[in-house]
């Protein structure tokens, strides 16, 4: 025992000794992390890969305001050098030209994705909200379906989707591209797993002070959740913009401005130009639309912080 203890007051002198390799390792680390040199070739770094993102958006602009003869030029240069608005006159004089005025395509644009996109948010978010703060029987069940729908893609269920919309006698009407993004699978899964973070707590407190599940809903829920709901509107925008009807709307009355423009770009060679500029001004929306409502999401995700 006398023997043994100096090696144990070792051990534990030794035990208590700091870890110089440890210190040296987290004091490089900051140092690294918070130096003047790696804050900008971080930087450096994301430039370079924000400007090779943003070359396919510049080359379409470009395309947009060049002449048939730089357009045609071989090798392709990729920016303009005699910009021109005759691909714009072009194409709004094919427009005007069809039977079916030019403003009954942007209307019907507009209020498909208005509708599919106003109605699914307000639906899955409902929905959601039980899926994810209430027990009953078959939740799982259901939820599981959700997810197993998210593997099948939209070429798989066009069949079945037509033969509903047939049922319903829906074809060739506006319910027939409306209705079916109301059942939009990635919203539902993507609001219940936000709500699934609001601390039951605060609701039970609500529900103490006398609120509605309604007003519980919309006052305390959806504000908690916008930066989830706002992203589900960016993905139903552009995903509802896009569409040109497919096999459900036959009427040139009830047809999308994409239908309108995709029948401009294959009328030949004559009118690259006029497809050119069909490319810039169909981005352009919802590029714009995500500019703004990015700037929502960021603020709301900086501000709505919650812990139980």
């Amino acid at each position: 025992m006398l023997e043994r203890a100096p090696k144990a007051g070792k051990a534990a002198s030794a035990a208590g000794r700091p870890n110089l390799f440890r210190l040296f390792r987290l004091r490089r680390a900051k140092r690294v992390n918070h130096s003047w040199w790696g804050n900008a070739i971080a930087f450096l770094v994301l430039c370079a890969v924000a400007a090779f993102m943003a070359l396919p958006l510049v080359f379409s602009i470009n395309n947009a305001f060049k002449p048939l003869d730089e357009i045609f030029v071989f090798p392709p240069r990729f920016l303009v050098r005699n910009p021109t608005l005759t691909n714009f006159g072009d194409l709004f004089s094919l427009l005007s030209n069809s039977w079916v005025p030019f403003s009954r395509y942007v209307f019907n644009t507009v209020f498909i994705t208005l509708a599919g996109t106003v109605g699914h948010v307000i639906l899955a978010s409902a929905a959601a909200f039980v899926l994810a703060k209430y027990q009953f029987k078959g939740k799982n069940l259901i939820f599981t379906m959700i997810v197993l729908s998210l593997m099948f893609s939209g070429q798989v269920t066009m069949i079945p989707n037509y033969m509903t919309m047939a049922w319903l006698g829906w074809i060739d009407s506006y319910a027939s591209i409306i209705v079916p993004a109301f059942a939009y699978p990635l919203g539902l899964y993507l609001m219940k797993q936000f709500m699934e973070m609001i601390p039951d707590s605060l609701l039970e407190a609500a529900k103490i002070d006398g609120a509605s599940d309604y007003r519980i809903f919309w006052q305390i829920v959806m504000p908690l959740v916008k930066p989830a709901w706002m992203t589900l509107t960016i993905l139903l925008f552009q995903m509802l913009w896009g569409t040109d009807g497919g096999n459900f709307v036959y009427s040139e009355q009830l047809k999308t401005l994409h239908y309108a423009v995709t029948q401009i770009v294959l009328g030949g060679i004559a009118r690259t130009g006029a497809a050119a500029a069909v490319s810039l001004l169909l981005m352009s929306v919802p590029i714009l639309f995500f500019l703004f409502s990015q700037s929502k999401i960021i603020q709301t995700m900086a501000t709505s912080g919650m812990k139980d």
